[in-house]
């Protein structure tokens, strides 16, 4: 068993990361350990990322210990970058946590300072050329390689040319070393993609009153609706965050069926939310900062009535399902969408209400002509007892759940065959489908699986369906 971290006590008295812990506890008889929890620390890290999402919507996670945000045009309320750094620290100090931080031009930088710096320095760049090699965070044999020729600091691989560098060490080390000294582009990778549309309001005083809470996020959607109307948008997602002054965020999402952009439908649906929830919805000491977020705009234009009430109906429709799933849950009402595959049991996909719909239409049968697929299917098919005509002759009688049914009409075959990249790996069989009627009118849909001789021996039989 072997140390993965230490506090700064511990540090302070010799002992660090990759010690066992026999050798710690032989130098440090009282010394106090825990199990290292490596999911615990990353749900740990997202929560302050949850937290930092109140400085910046641009927040990347460096697991194990690292927080990257983007700042750029983020200081509101700060008078300074530095106090928007101290802010974070402050937050963060009272839940006794230890913090380093570093403001740079680049995250390579930023994190590199962060980690390795020892002493201020003039400038940003003389920081970082006096950092140490492991700064590039490279792996231990081309760490190794560079110590042993000599080159310990970030300064000693400045001053050499590239191509030299790369030549014996890989690109790897004059990539890094380019982001890391700002000659080239770098971005970071945010948690969360950036909404389309983002309203927040700061609160001078936190507010301990929930009410009042709603009342500021329905002035937000209005906001955000006076945006959507200018730009002829509507939004199908709302996302509204809750920070409180301890540091803990509180999410609340709504979803609409189709694009929508009034202030009271939207803030209805978030009624619905907040009467649905377990647990209320939790002030504390109060929130001081309250943000909605549009995820995705969509185009609407202002909508035409028809004579007949079409668009009306319509319109309460969705609203309806909106208003059922927020309450009962996402995926507890669903609709049915085709999909393009001539696989029967694939053919159509019951997906949440909410969602957008496809633009696909219904395969319509022929005018006078019955359906040639039945209303309802069986998943999995069923396995039934069938006289047939070998090799490939219809159905003359089945017996399905104890019932023997005498085959009086039937239609087929309609043949089936598995996707192409099933047929080549020998898993897929052809299905050749029939319609058939038995002596009592009832109508079945039944299919053999497989072709004798050339795919399976001895093919069975399912019933795959009903016809109406």
């Amino acid at each position: 068993m072997r140390i993965v971290a230490v506090d700064t006590a511990a540090q302070a008295l010799g002992l660090g990361p990759g010690l066992t812990l026999a050798d710690a506890r032989a130098r440090v008889p009282e010394l106090a350990v825990v199990d290292h929890d490596p999911a615990a620390d990353l749900a740990l890290l997202d929560r302050i990322a949850d937290g930092c999402d109140r400085y910046t919507p641009l927040v990347a996670v460096e697991p194990p210990d690292g927080l990257t945000l983007d700042i750029t045009g983020c200081g509101q309320g700060f008078a300074d970058e530095a106090a928007l750094a101290a802010d974070i620290e402050a937050r963060l100090s009272a839940y006794g946590m230890k913090l380093r931080h570093a403001i740079a031009g680049t995250p390579e930088a930023a994190q590199a300072l962060a980690r390795y710096q020892t002493m201020p320095a003039t400038d940003e760049q003389a920081a970082v050329r006096r950092l140490p090699i492991a700064a590039l965070d490279l792996d231990e044999e081309t760490e190794l390689a560079l110590r042993r020729a000599g080159l310990k600091t970030i300064a000693d691989l400045a001053g050499r040319p590239t191509a030299p560098l790369s030549t014996r060490f890989g690109e790897d080390v004059t990539a890094l070393l380019a982001r890391l000294l700002g000659k080239s582009d770098s971005r970071i990778t945010p948690r969360r993609v950036p909404p389309a549309l983002l309203v927040e309001r700061r609160l001078a005083e936190p507010i301990a009153r929930t009410e009042h809470a709603l009342a500021i996020l329905g002035e937000l959607i209005a906001e955000a609706a006076e945006t959507m109307e200018e730009r002829h948008l509507g939004g199908r997602r709302f996302a509204a965050r809750f920070f409180r002054s301890d540091g803990i965020a509180i999410d609340l999402a709504v979803e609409t069926s189709l694009a929508v952009r009034d202030p009271v439908i939207v803030m209805r649906l978030f009624d619905e939310r907040l009467d649905s929830l377990a647990d209320p919805l939790d002030p504390g000491f109060g929130f001081d900062l309250i943000r909605l977020a549009v995820p995705v705009l969509a185009p609407l234009a202002p909508t035409q009535l028809l004579l007949e009430g079409g668009e009306v109906a319509a319109g309460e429709l969705a609203a309806l399902i909106d208003r059922l799933s927020v309450r009962m849950g996402r995926g507890r009402f669903r609709r049915l969408t085709p999909r393009d595959t001539h696989i029967p049991e694939q053919a159509v996909l019951a997906l949440p209400a909410v969602e957008a719909a496809t633009p696909e239409s219904w395969p319509q049968p022929e005018a006078g002509e019955p359906p040639l697929r039945p209303l309802h299917l069986f998943d999995p098919p069923q396995l039934i007892q069938v006289t047939a005509e070998v090799p490939d002759g219809p159905p003359r009688q089945f017996r399905w759940r104890r019932t023997l049914h005498e085959v009086t009409r039937f239609e087929g075959p309609e043949r089936i065959a598995a996707e192409w990249w099933k047929r080549d790996s020998g898993n897929g069989l052809t299905r050749d489908y029939y319609r058939i009627e038995d002596a009592r009118g009832r109508r079945f849909w039944v299919f053999r699986h497989g072709l004798y001789g050339s795919e399976k021996g001895d093919p069975g039989w399912y019933v795959h369906g009903l016809f109406a």
